[in-house]
C-alpha cells in the first residue's frame, strides 16, 4: 500500500514538473515576441512586444514634411495598434499548447475568455444623487434663480 502511494506520488511530481517545464517554455516565447507594422505611406514603423508595450518606433525622414502633427499622431497610433494587434496573434499561439481545448488564446489574454457579449459593454454609470456642486444661486439667471 505504501509503494502505491508512494507510485501516486512520483506520479504526481512528474506532471508537476512536465507542466513547469512547459510553462517556462511558455514564458520564454512570449518573452521573445516582438511584432512590427509599418504605415500604409512606409513612413512609420512601430515594434511592441507581446503585452503590447512600444518598444521601437521608426519614423522615416520625410515624415514631418507629409503630415502635419495631429495627423502623424494618428498614424501612429493606427500602426502601433496594428502591431499590437499581430503580437497578440502570436502571444495567443505561444499560449494556446497550455490551455484546455475549446480556450480561444487571444481571448483569455485579452481578459474576455468567460465574458458574454452583454458582460463585455461597459455598465452605464449609475445616475448620482442630486447634486448642487456646479450650482450657483448668487446671479442672477443663474439655474435655481430667477
Amino acid at each position: 500500500m505504501v509503494a502505491d502511494h508512494r507510485a501516486q506520488v512520483e506520479d504526481l511530481l512528474a506532471d508537476y514538473r512536465r507542466g513547469r517545464e512547459q510553462l517556462a517554455e511558455v514564458h520564454h516565447a512570449l518573452a521573445a515576441i516582438s511584432e512590427s507594422a509599418t504605415s500604409p505611406c512606409g513612413l512609420v514603423t512601430a515594434t511592441v512586444s507581446a503585452q503590447g508595450a512600444l518598444t521601437a518606433l521608426v519614423l522615416r525622414e520625410n515624415v514631418y514634411r507629409v503630415y502635419r502633427p495631429a495627423e502623424l499622431a494618428a498614424v501612429i497610433v493606427r500602426t502601433t495598434a496594428a502591431a499590437d494587434a499581430l503580437a497578440a496573434r502570436a502571444a495567443g499561439h505561444a499560449v494556446a499548447p497550455v490551455l484546455p481545448s475549446g480556450t480561444d488564446p487571444e481571448a483569455l489574454l485579452r481578459g474576455t475568455a468567460d465574458l458574454t457579449a452583454a458582460e463585455l459593454v461597459p455598465p452605464r454609470p449609475q445616475a448620482d444623487e442630486e447634486s448642487f456642486e456646479n450650482m450657483t444661486w448668487l446671479e442672477p439667471g443663474a439655474p435655481g434663480r430667477p
